[in-house]
């Protein structure tokens, strides 16, 4: 019970101060000073903060990276070649792009598929080069009854001959991690450990993960080990409260300084991304407060 208080006084000192910021006032005040529109310090700078824009659909891309911008956030994930032209207006980078993928269930852990996804990622991996940006989301898809062995060998198979073409570009293949128990069921690449040796075997630097922090602590937990002995594999993060995928704050399960700062020590110089999906009415708030839970 101690320990249970203790890490809620510590996120709840952390956001002490932190005024509510509703979407309509924060809209409004794209004029204010930088320092003053939203009420708090500058960040650290040890950590660079991004969005996913599905998790504030309410919000046009235009005014989510305004609002991502006075909070401090650098980066827009999940965005194509559509989307560039609207970040690229607000001086915000693409940390993870996509748009080459078919759908997360049908990727490169099936054979039918990979000749779909070659196309798609010989075209897209110049376009991400040509516009500045660096990381490719990509997926093993469901499994379908494989065993781990054909998914390794499968996903080898499809994601070898795009390797040189992304060293050529200075392009990393990101595969993200899902989980399969509660949100993307039979998903292949559904432990840390299955994508680190599919990374291994592939050998490759532009190959590497996207760790979903929410989703692997509800396939294994253990999240600070597997992050300090798997860094090298891994190129983006992803956060998400749980259970559920909503506010990183005390109301879940996992204490984020901690994992963050695991990341920092790693040495890890890419971007986290803020995936969660605000409960509270106020989601620009809530936005803005995991962004001062995760600045260590």
């Amino acid at each position: 019970m101690g320990n249970q208080q203790n890490r809620r006084s510590a996120i709840k000192n952390m956001l002490a101060g932190t005024a509510a910021v509703t979407v309509s006032g924060m809209l409004s005040s794209f004029t204010a000073p930088a320092d003053d529109k939203l009420g708090f310090a500058p960040l650290k700078g040890n950590i660079n903060h991004s969005v996913s824009p599905w998790c504030y659909n309410e919000l046009t891309l235009d005014q989510l990276c305004v609002v991502s911008k006075e909070i401090g956030i650098k980066g827009v994930d999940l965005c194509g070649p559509k989307d560039w032209p609207t970040l690229q207006k607000h001086g915000m980078y693409s940390p993870m792009c996509n748009g080459a993928e078919i759908n997360l269930t049908d990727a490169f852990g099936d054979t039918q598929f990979h000749a779909t996804l070659q196309k798609n990622y010989t075209e897209m991996i110049p376009l991400v080069a040509k516009n500045g940006y660096t990381n490719l989301i990509c997926f093993s898809g469901s499994r379908r009854g494989k065993d781990d062995e054909t998914g390794w060998k499968n996903c080898i198979e499809g994601l070898k001959p795009l390797l040189s073409l992304a060293e050529k570009h200075k392009v990393v293949l990101c595969m993200e991690l899902l989980n399969s128990k509660i949100d993307h069921k039979d998903y292949q690449c559904n432990r840390v450990e299955w994508g680190v040796e599919l990374a291994k075997r592939l050998g490759s630097e532009n190959f590497k993960l996207l760790f979903d922090i929410y989703h692997m602590q509800i396939m294994e937990g253990d999240i600070i080990r597997n992050i300090t002995d798997y860094h090298q594999y891994i190129a983006h993060y992803h956060t998400g409260g749980i259970p559920g995928r909503h506010e990183i704050d005390d109301t879940q399960e996992l204490f984020y300084p901690a994992v963050m700062k695991a990341i920092v020590a790693t040495g890890f110089k890419g971007y986290v991304g803020q995936e969660f999906v605000p409960k509270r009415p106020d989601k620009i708030a809530s936005l803005k407060q995991s962004i001062q839970i995760c600045d260590v």
